[in-house]
């Protein structure tokens, strides 16, 4: 496996600049329509007067650059991930955002799987995003139960404002 030797904490939040043109990017370039598996387009070079030839991206990736555009269309800072990286402990507490503590206890309990690279602990990329997704699906649930226990007991009312307490 690869080693990510990236620090997460190295990607500045978008300025409103970058914001705008992700925007305006990801709108415009939803709107295409693919006719296959390729998505072919055309850079428009400095000088108009030569076109470059057509460059050709697997659809997939296409989709992928118009998700960062949103992302970062959002305000969001966006970093990519090899599936196939090694996050150090750090990192991978970060990803999850987790304190490192906390991920060394979810390792040393089996929950998560890693590997000793000396003195080292290194975390698949792969494992840590299902481990992720699994969360909050488990977390989405819970409260999902959460709304359906009160709405049964009548505590959970839309249509009633929350008023402040005098002092």
């Amino acid at each position: 496996m690869t080693e990510l030797a990236v620090n997460m904490h190295d990607f500045p939040e978008p300025s409103a600049e970058d914001i705008a043109a992700a925007r305006d990017a990801a709108r415009e370039l939803s709107k295409v329509s693919p006719a296959g598996k390729m998505i072919r387009f055309r850079v428009e070079p400095k000088d108009q007067e030569t076109l470059s030839e057509p460059i050709a991206i697997p659809l997939a990736i296409f989709k992928t650059i118009i998700e960062l555009l949103v992302k970062v269309g959002n305000g969001n800072a966006v970093q990519l991930v090899p599936v196939q990286a090694e996050l150090t402990t750090q990192q991978a507490a970060d990803l999850l955002n987790v304190s490192r503590p906390h991920l060394i206890k979810l390792l040393q309990s089996g929950e998560l799987q890693y590997r000793m690279v000396g003195t080292h602990r290194k975390v698949p990329a792969k494992d840590l995003l299902v481990y992720r997704d699994k969360m909050s699906a488990d977390r989405r649930d819970a409260l999902g139960r959460v709304v359906a226990s009160d709405e049964e007991l009548g505590l959970y009312d839309d249509d009633q404002p929350i008023k402040a307490r005098d002092a």
